[in-house]
């Protein structure tokens, strides 16, 4: 029995993807390409620099100001401190290496970053933030335990937290970024 769970809040999701390739368009910018000015590159990567993360920023104001919180019960806990590295090698460093030379080179680096985005989206990876790491925060992935509840302990949930561990059996309030992806008060 597949049990998929419908992620609302669909366009922070969208958001949070690219936000986590902050970093790339930073690179980008820092780069330069001999195909768009830098009269172009620099606000468009700025633009995907800032718009991303306020809107992130934004909707973890509006979590804490609408107290859009749930305790979360664990019953199992992955530390995915590999996912960010799988993030920086598997995405932001092939990306940024890319030899960009024709207008070609561009057209086809956009598509495959639609591409990865699109894969982020549907994997529900959109929790990947480098952000979050500099700030210090970990990610798990918690699975509710087991109680016999037909609804309850099917979908795993992301917990961003300052924690080094988290342990079965405790309860963690937290702040509801999206239907899959909390972050700890």
């Amino acid at each position: 029995m597949s049990i998929q769970q419908n992620e609302s809040l669909g366009f922070i999701r969208v958001m949070m993807v690219l936000s986590s390739f902050s970093p790339l368009f930073i690179l980008w910018a820092l780069r330069g390409n001999q195909e768009v000015s830098d009269l172009y590159l620099i606000p468009f990567c700025v633009l995907f620099v800032i718009v991303p993360n306020l809107f992130l920023w934004r909707r973890i104001n509006i979590a804490k100001k609408q107290n859009d919180k749930r305790i979360i019960k664990v019953g199992t806990a992955d530390d995915h401190k590999d996912h960010i590295l799988v993030y920086l090698f598997a995405t932001l460093l092939p990306f940024y290496s890319v030899g960009i030379e024709s207008l070609r080179d561009i057209g086809t680096t956009l598509v495959a970053l639609i591409f990865v985005i699109f894969l982020f989206l549907h994997l529900n990876l959109h929790y990947m933030n480098i952000l979050f790491a500099m700030k210090g925060y970990r990610i798990f992935t918690i699975c509710p335990p087991e109680d016999n509840n037909s609804i309850s302990g099917k979908i795993p949930q992301v917990l961003i937290t300052k924690r080094a561990i988290v342990l079965n059996g405790d309860e963690i309030e937290a702040y509801r970024l999206s239907n899959t992806v909390y972050l700890e008060i």
